[in-house]
């Protein structure tokens, strides 16, 4: 005889510890033996931008009119020791995501679409295409363990350079690109093997510590006539010590990549249990900077901080930037800009044992939006011109929104937004990044307020 009781009714409860997502899990590795990977970053809830609140202005500050007062949003990056630094209209900017996890098409379009909005563009891993170098008003070439795609020209070719030491979504852990994704092209430009999986290396290969990595900054800067920025980037850990090391090193800017950053593929395990939320990391790298005297917001001589990992909108960049970021980076938002996990491919999900919203399976290169894929009939639904519009609106209306938190403010400038323009409605929130308990003058952890 059937129950058709519901679940709850019939008196059955599922355990916290072993819920049903952690026994599929158990189930999977039991039956297959080789670890889960995937793509889109940590999932699990986190201490995030959304336990955060602006504190609008009405008697005490006044707000700014929208209409007819101004609220600028440019950014100078890496002034400090380049002769041409990035002026951006935009302190919205493209991460680093690389042509072989994307396609060609897609890297076009995130060149297409930042370019019309005034920021810049990052190269990931594996090199610099023409169609991206040809599209980016602004081309930040990252520089990763790996040596993908690596030379000297491109570096000369590019804005500014990027010295990846760490991704937030696996700080200490190498890049991955699955062999269904090393094109003919593809294995070409990383001199690699057609077919085969790749693993990149977790860390440099010429060098172990700071020291080195200063000799390598020097080395970049004679290769390019001291002319591009330097960044360095690092995944959000020991986020205190890590920044003070980068600017001994030289660093113009610097990058700090939280947990809820997105990866193209890596172990779900480290996704999920390593590194710390974004939240947390800005606070411990803004005070290493103020402690070196180089953080100067808005200054073209100090050292810049770009924040990144899960930045969705207007909102999240107005409170990065209000807890002391000069800019931010985003890579998932743009990705879902340009049309991944578009509900037009339904059906196409659905055969992947997937769905709109959930695809996460990006290292498979079967990608139903012809962007996270070499497969040509695949890459050929992908339109890089109407991709590029699609993210240009996005850039715009997320600037307008910090604009608009900005005004209410009363900041004639997103980099005038500060921590005393914010409180927390969760004590870990609070403690995390640094500022008040909504109600209260009480920050967690410091023995302060009231």
């Amino acid at each position: 005889m059937t129950d058709n009781r519901s679940l709850e009714q019939r008196g059955l409860r599922e355990s916290a510890t072993f819920d049903r997502t952690t026994i599929a899990a158990i189930q999977r590795a039991a039956e297959t033996g080789i670890y889960d990977i995937r793509g889109w970053g940590a999932k699990r809830k986190l201490p995030h931008f959304d336990d955060l609140l602006f504190l609008g202005a009405s008697m005490s500050r006044y707000p700014l009119e929208g209409y007819r007062e101004r609220c600028d949003t440019d950014v100078v990056l890496g002034g400090r020791n380049a002769k041409y630094p990035l002026h951006l209209e935009s302190p919205v900017t493209i991460a680093g995501m690389s042509f072989g996890a994307l396609s060609a098409g897609a890297k076009e379009a995130l060149g297409r679409g930042a370019s019309e909005v005034g920021t810049s563009t990052t190269t990931g891993d594996g090199g610099m295409t023409p169609e991206e170098r040809g599209q980016s008003k602004h081309l930040v070439y990252q520089y990763l363990p790996s040596r993908y795609g690596m030379n000297p020209d491109d570096l000369r070719k590019a804005d500014a350079i990027e010295v990846v030491l760490g991704q937030g979504a696996k700080p200490g852990g190498g890049g991955m690109l699955l062999g269904q994704k090393i094109s003919e092209r593809v294995a070409g430009m990383r001199t690699l093997p057609e077919g085969i999986d790749q693993r990149s290396a977790c860390r440099h290969p010429d060098w172990t510590g700071p020291d080195d990595l200063a000799i390598k900054i020097n080395e970049l800067r004679e290769i390019t006539d001291w002319e591009k920025p330097i960044y360095v980037k690092v995944g959000a850990s020991r986020t205190y010590y890590d920044v003070k090391l980068a600017v001994h090193s030289g660093a113009d800017v610097v990058v700090v990549d939280g947990m809820q950053g997105g990866t193209a593929a890596t172990q779900e395990v480290f996704i999920e249990h390593v590194g710390i939320p974004t939240l947390a990391a800005i606070p411990q790298a803004v005070q290493a900077l103020e402690e070196l005297g180089v953080h100067r917001k808005g200054g073209r001589d100090g050292v810049q901080l770009i924040v990144s990992g899960g930045i969705r909108n207007g909102a999240d960049v107005a409170k990065a930037m209000a807890l002391g970021a000069d800019a931010v980076a985003i890579g998932t938002a743009a990705l879902i800009a340009l049309g991944d996990n578009d509900p037009r491919y339904a059906a196409d999900y659905e055969k992947l044992g997937s769905a709109a919203g959930y695809y996460d399976d990006f290292q498979d290169g079967r990608d139903p939006a012809g962007i996270s894929t070499q497969d040509p009939e695949l890459s050929a639904r992908f339109d890089p011109v109407e991709g590029g519009r699609r993210l240009a609106n996005f850039l715009r209306v997320t600037t307008m929104e910090a604009q608009t938190i900005a005004r209410a403010c009363g900041k004639a400038h997103l980099q005038h937004l500060e921590p005393e323009d914010l409180v927390a409605i969760s004590m870990e929130a609070a403690a995390m990044a640094r500022v008040p308990l909504a109600g209260t003058g009480w920050i967690p952890g410091t023995g302060t307020g009231f």
